[in-house]
């Protein structure tokens, strides 16, 4: 059974579990159900943050049927819980796969990119200016299943040249130790530095607009703010946020720091310069005539979740059925394999509603609440921003920003606090769970999505590694917002 249990992760992280597993059934009845919950978090961390060695889905989902069992929150609830995201779910089923179908078009564009932009700098600058955009018309998960895609492409155009006996260089001869050894590290190193500055792109963009994440939307119907207001009530926090964002990727690929600074090696240049020029000239009437359709769909999918048409799933949904239907996909197993790469994720997200449940149901974070709101109202906005922070970067944003402007509204109706305090407070829930949160894949979505993907492991993407590489962003996120909540809206 322990040959088989857990598959081929190593045999001390069986262990573990096992460990974790009898530890909670004896923690429960002897230190109580809330310390008890803190445990269960700590151990999904730990899944979490050996996603590499144990997809979380099994290894977390062993705790999160055993928090059920023990009584530590409900089936319904956790239901709950998942209906209230369901909006996240059909996104990442629906909208994932769709993109899956424009990926001729994205690689098409990101190839014409990488090679007409020499200077790494730039290029990173790029990434995460348009990732920013981007999300704050769309969704981050969005725009990093379209980084995702990207860097797969190149990597696997990359893997084939190495692995084929095809030559790509210029001069008709290819080595392939060139290609192996410090070449590959270079170029793995290369594509994690450009999808780390897209995905903290998109947190940077996120933060700013009503639809740029789940929570926005949700605290936005809680203060009855439309897409202006909210963009105006965020803007003395945002915006400085974001400019410091890109002054730090700037600093970060000029000296090297913290896994950033690798180039694009010139024999990896050569490959996609070559594979590019080649794929054009091969390119049929067929697949030319798809481009075109996948652009139009593309026209279609920025103009209907900007002007929020319908939910982003139902959106996502109508893409995957108008390109299939004009590029004339129809067998039912060409489409199956659009839902490959979202579907695990979206199931480990269920399980994370079922902890996220169970903080609910413990109420693990209220005396944090309470003591905030205990404060002077001068330092009420920046002590919500750090506890908000803080919470998202072991917890969910999505819930965290649900949990404090549920509490916050209700003591608005009682008529405990002004609605100018409120204001505040709610500008201060919607940066801190937005911000500090990049510092760890458990806080924002994307990152998660990132991490689980089938890209972190080609590129040696470790959830430490990720950690390492957000701490930067989460110095200067985290910092540069607070300031700002203390001196222009507190």
């Amino acid at each position: 059974m322990l040959k088989y249990f857990l598959g081929n992760s190593p045999n001390w992280f069986k262990y573990t579990m096992i460990g974790f597993l009898i530890f909670n059934v004896i923690a429960f009845y002897t230190l109580g159900p809330v310390i008890t919950a803190w445990c269960f978090i700590l151990e999904f961390i730990f899944t979490l943050a050996l996603a590499l060695r144990c997809y979380p889905l099994q290894s977390g989902g062993l705790l999160a049927i055993q928090a059920l069992i023990l009584g530590l929150t409900t089936p319904k609830h956790a239901y709950q819980e998942v209906a209230a995201n369901l909006e996240v779910i059909l996104l990442l089923v629906f909208m994932v796969a769709g993109i899956y179908f424009m990926k001729p078009l994205i690689m098409y564009i990101f190839s014409k990119v990488f090679t007409k932009i020499k200077s790494k700098m730039l290029l990173s600058v790029l990434f995460v200016t348009i990732a920013a955009i981007l999300s704050a018309f769309l969704d981050a998960l969005t725009v990093t299943a379209v980084l995702i895609s990207v860097a797969v492409g190149f990597y696997g155009v990359y893997h084939k040249i190495h692995s084929s006996e095809k030559d790509y260089d210029k001069d008709g001869v290819l080595d392939r130790k060139e290609l192996s050894g410090e070449t590959l590290e270079e170029f793995r190193s290369f594509l994690r530095s450009l999808i780390m500055h897209g995905v903290v792109g998109t947190a940077l963009g996120g933060v700013m607009t009503i639809v740029g994440e789940p929570q926005n939307l949700l605290i936005g119907e809680r203060m009855g703010w439309e897409f202006i207001e909210f963009f105006q009530r965020m803007a003395p926090v945002t915006i400085p946020v974001f400019f410091f964002g890109i002054a730090t990727t700037m600093i970060l690929e000029k000296a090297k720091l913290f896994g950033y600074g690798a180039e694009l090696p010139s024999q990896a240049r050569e490959i996609i310069e070559k594979y590019t020029e080649e794929m054009d000239a091969k390119r049929t009437a067929k697949e030319k005539y798809g481009l075109r359709v996948q652009a139009v769909c593309g026209i279609l999918l920025i103009i209907g979740l900007a002007l929020h048409l319908a939910p982003v799933g139902f959106i996502g949904l109508g893409l995957i059925i108008l390109q299939t239907a004009f590029m004339g996909i129809v067998d039912e197993h060409a489409l199956g394999h659009a839902f490959e790469e979202a579907l695990p994720f979206t199931a480990l997200l269920v399980v994370f509603f079922v902890i996220v449940a169970m903080i609910h149901d413990q109420h693990l974070f209220s005396p944090i609440i309470d003591w905030a709101l205990a404060l002077p109202e001068s330092q009420q906005a920046g002590m919500f921003y750090i506890a908000n922070g803080v919470l998202s970067m072991i917890s969910d944003n999505v819930f965290v920003a649900t949990v404090y402007i549920g509490e916050v509204k209700s003591v608005f109706d009682a008529g405990e606090i002004t609605r100018e305090q409120f204001d505040k407070l709610a500008i201060a829930i919607n940066t801190g769970t937005n911000l500090p949160s990049v510092a760890t894949p458990n806080g924002q979505a994307a990152f998660l999505f990132l991490l689980t993907s089938a890209l972190a492991p080609l590129i040696n993407l470790s959830y430490m590694k990720m950690v390492k590489m957000a701490l930067p962003y989460t110095i200067v996120l985290g910092g540069v917002g607070f300031a700002c909540i203390q001196f222009f809206i507190a």
